[in-house]
């Protein structure tokens, strides 16, 4: 399986096109702020930088990245900048959604494990619920005659409460697609605005747009 089906999710690609006659050197200097920051080691050999961060601060405008490589190309015509940046938060971001959908599914296969003891609980309940045969048994004409209230039938809206009640209290798998939801868009979001973040950075260092 080629692997670059899968590391779009996590990894950020992209070239700059370089001023004329501009030198690795110059681009390097240029862009040493951004590897100047805490957390952040690199090493450079030629045209190649590669750096690493660990423990990176929210301040650090390349946080998002743990790592990645930049290299200069100088060909016959303009120089180009190229990059090759990978992210774990977006790698968690990705998964996130995933994770919590497994929790939506775990949610609903429990409710439907529980819903044929519930059902043959309410079924016992209503054929010998006490209440309502009491209710049902006839008086007397001697309590007639001294006046005793006729029993009273359980009240259908407190039933109807308690079993509201009940099922509030059942799992539901609403919040786990609610957050599953928000994760899916919180990485959506990242995955494109990093991409032109990054590329708008370098491009301000290295051409002073």
């Amino acid at each position: 399986m080629n692997s670059r089906l899968i590391n779009w999710i996590w990894e950020i690609r992209g070239s700059l096109a370089l001023a004329p006659k501009q030198s690795s050197d110059e681009v390097f200097e240029r862009l040493d702020p951004f590897f100047q920051e805490k957390g952040t080691t690199y090493e450079r050999s030629g045209n190649t930088l590669v750096f690493h961060k660990k423990g990176q601060h929210a301040q650090d405008k390349m946080s998002v990245f743990d790592g990645g490589v930049l290299q200069v190309e100088n060909g016959p015509g303009q120089p180009v900048l190229r990059y090759h940046m990978t992210s774990r938060a977006l790698l968690y971001c990705f998964l996130a959604p995933l994770l919590f959908l497994g929790f939506a599914q775990f949610t609903i296969a429990l409710g439907n494990m529980e819903k044929p003891d519930t059902e043959a609980a309410e079924k016992s309940e209503k054929e010998e619920d006490p209440a309502e045969k009491y209710a049902a048994i006839p008086m007397s004409p001697i309590d007639k005659f001294l006046g005793a209230p006729a029993p009273e039938k359980p009240k259908k809206d407190e039933k109807d409460k308690d079993k509201d009640k009940e099922d509030d209290k059942k799992p539901s798998p609403t919040p786990a697609y609610v957050f599953a939801g928000l994760f899916a868009v919180l990485y959506v979001v990242g995955r494109v605005l990093e991409d032109r973040l990054i590329k708008a950075r370098f491009r301000k260092k290295l051409l002073g747009a």
